[in-house]
């Protein structure tokens, strides 16, 4: 054998050690079926998850409850993360007894266990109710895959299946939080050990996703238009179509509270449904905004008569309320929105509106304001009157 050769055969040699002690895998985003491990690993069965783009490949042997798998997801990003876990109490995330892999401090894929108590508190260390053996990660054309030996306990027909990805990785040691789109939540169902498949939750998730449609519809219209078209019928029809602003005022307000309310009810049931989910602004505004709002109709009943000495006071209270709601209401909205993330142009058509709005109460108040200007005080035929009782009304105060 020549030098050229043997040059030749060393080179191969040192590329097939390589390529054996770097595994890589062929894999396709459409099924799983075409997705082939390098490293001989064969497995059973393999499912297409229904969110996140991810993928099991599995086999169970029933006579030791012993579950081999290889996860297999895209990370958000490069530097993100993926996780698999069985929840043993429940379906969501919180319970969740998980794998987590990861790129460390010096760029090496590793992957680790970590028990999910709550969205804020994941605890590093090993699995309580899971034996887990021969644990390892590898990334490749843009994908993590997870290898692991789960021992489950006897008797088994059924794991309830928790997914994710993430974004990053906080000082190459911890994952860092996940987004909450819906794809994210719904990153759950069944793995059905005896018919080999996955079972999701999509009556569940159907209802979800309605719900969170409807609460977001019932807000909109009820904090976010009629409660301000109603106070701007107050505010300025008054000058102009005295009583009846009055009755529209309130027709409005009361129907702005009857669906902000259901709203409301709709966003307790969402919460029932989305354990360990809490979006703590959103939830605080919205409780203020309840409370606020309750306390307005209530204030309906208990108005004093004009001349009533107390009746300052009252119309101090209804404005100071009133205005709260209103500002709480357009936060919440947005605040909503942000959560929903139903689209840009939904966001934007409301900024829209808020603005048209707003330049017909500027509009308004100056009309108003040159109204008052030009009534002649002393003479009773110039003066504006609150058509109760010939009492005069500035436009401004009440």
């Amino acid at each position: 054998m020549g030098l050229y050769d043997q040059s030749c055969c060393v080179i191969t040699l040192c590329f097939m050690l390589l390529f054996l002690n770097n595994p890589q895998f062929s894999y396709s985003m459409s099924s799983c079926t075409s997705q082939k491990f390098s490293n001989n690993k064969l497995y059973e069965h393999c499912n297409d998850l229904p969110h996140l783009n991810c993928y099991i490949h599995w086999t169970y042997n029933s006579r030791n409850s012993l579950l081999n798998l290889a996860f297999v997801a895209t990370p958000t990003n490069p530097n993100g993360w993926i996780a698999w876990g069985i929840n043993p109490t429940g379906t969501g995330m919180v319970g969740t007894q998980a794998m987590i892999a990861f790129k460390n401090l010096n760029d090496t894929i590793v992957v680790k266990t970590f028990k999910l108590n709550s969205y804020k508190s994941i605890v590093p260390g090993e699995l309580i109710m899971y034996r887990v053996a021969n644990m390892e990660a590898m990334y490749s054309n843009k994908m993590m895959v997870i290898f692991a030996s789960v021992q489950l306990p006897k008797d088994v027909k059924e794991l309830n299946q928790v997914w994710q990805v993430g974004s990053s990785v906080l000082n190459g040691t911890f994952p860092g939080i996940h987004d909450f789109q819906p794809e994210n939540l719904n990153s759950k169902g069944k793995l059905d050990l005896m018919k080999g498949q996955t079972v999701s939750n999509a009556h569940h998730e159907n209802s979800m996703v309605k719900n969170r449609n409807i609460h977001g519809i019932l807000n909109v219209v009820s904090w976010g238009i009629l409660f301000p078209i109603g106070i701007m019928i107050a505010r300025y029809l008054r000058t102009f179509v005295d009583p009846v602003w009055f009755y529209v005022h309130v027709t409005c307000q009361v129907s702005s509270y009857i669906i902000g309310v259901s709203g409301w009810a709709t966003g307790l049931k969402l919460g029932s449904q989305s354990k360990g989910i809490v979006y703590t602004s959103h939830r605080d505004f919205g409780i203020a905004l309840f409370c606020l709002a309750t306390l307005q109709v209530f204030a309906l009943f208990l108005r004093p008569k004009k001349d009533h000495k107390y009746r300052f006071y009252w119309n101090m209270y209804h404005h100071g309320v009133g205005y709260g709601v209103l500002v709480l209401g357009i936060i919440n909205v947005f605040k909503g929105l942000e959560i929903l993330q139903p689209g840009r142009k939904w966001k934007l058509a409301y900024i829209i509106f808020l603005s048209i709005i707003g330049g017909i109460a500027l509009i308004l108040e100056a009309i108003t304001w040159i109204i008052v200007l030009k009534k002649k005080p002393g003479k009773s035929n110039n003066k504006l009157y609150d058509g109760q009782n010939g009492r005069q009304q500035q436009p401004l105060t009440s």
